[in-house]
């Protein structure tokens, strides 16, 4: 069962000071326990990859991190530099003001030129930052999600005022229905944590807590 919990985890260090020590140590853990992914900054996309090649870990990265608020362009470049770089997964963090101010067109317009980006070469999931939305905000974010063509919705960039909740993860879940994932990230701290968010629908968790939460221990960390 721990090996299978394993498998969930996107294994993340997004800390601006995060050091290349720091990094060797998330991919050496990352090969321990047969995390899903590692989740790192777009910098140590390249490192990464050379230090898992040859295991089953995949390299995920952050796109338009954590605001959202690159243009579209720009947020397709960084998602082709980063798949040239090693990455087979990809979260980019949507325009939440366009949300807000009802652009559902150029929301859906702006994920989709990551999917397309992406396309046949990484998994995209898209951070709708659920802390700063309300549950109408949180359900059109959701289909505008799933209408671009992306693989997962992930509540939360784990920078913003609050991460995930069983709550969010579940009106996710019944927004995307059964063949989207949801990515829980933000806060999942413990095993106890990630087995609600589980049951809540998620199929992904981020965590910088990974080790702790294979450990049965709690982290103090806020990712």
């Amino acid at each position: 069962m721990m090996t299978n919990l394993a498998g969930m985890i996107d294994h993340t260090l997004l800390r601006a000071d995060a050091t290349q020590s720091e990094i060797q140590k998330l991919t050496e853990e990352a090969k321990k326990y047969e995390f899903a992914s590692v989740c790192v900054n777009p910098t140590w996309v390249k490192y990464a990859a050379e230090q898992l090649s040859g295991t089953k870990v995949k390299v995920c990265t952050v796109i338009g991190f954590p605001l959202g608020a690159t243009t579209s362009a720009v947020k397709a470049f960084e998602t082709q530099n980063a798949i040239e770089n090693g990455a087979t997964e990809v979260d980019m963090v949507i325009n939440i003001g366009a949300l807000k101010d009802k652009q559902d067109d150029f929301v859906e317009q702006d994920i989709k030129a990551v999917v397309d980006a992406a396309k046949g070469k990484a998994l995209v999931k898209v951070i709708i930052e659920t802390c700063l939305l309300t549950d109408e905000e949180k359900e059109r974010a959701s289909r505008l999600s799933v209408k671009a063509g992306a693989d997962f919705v992930k509540t939360s960039t784990g920078f913003s005022t609050g991460g995930a909740t069983p709550e969010d993860v579940r009106l996710m879940r019944q927004t995307v229905g059964p063949n989207v994932g949801v990515k829980a990230s933000g806060g999942v701290r413990s095993l106890e944590d990630m087995n609600k968010m589980i049951e809540a629908g998620a199929t992904r968790i981020g965590a910088s807590s990974g080790v702790k939460i294979m450990e049965g221990g709690q982290s103090t960390s806020s990712y």
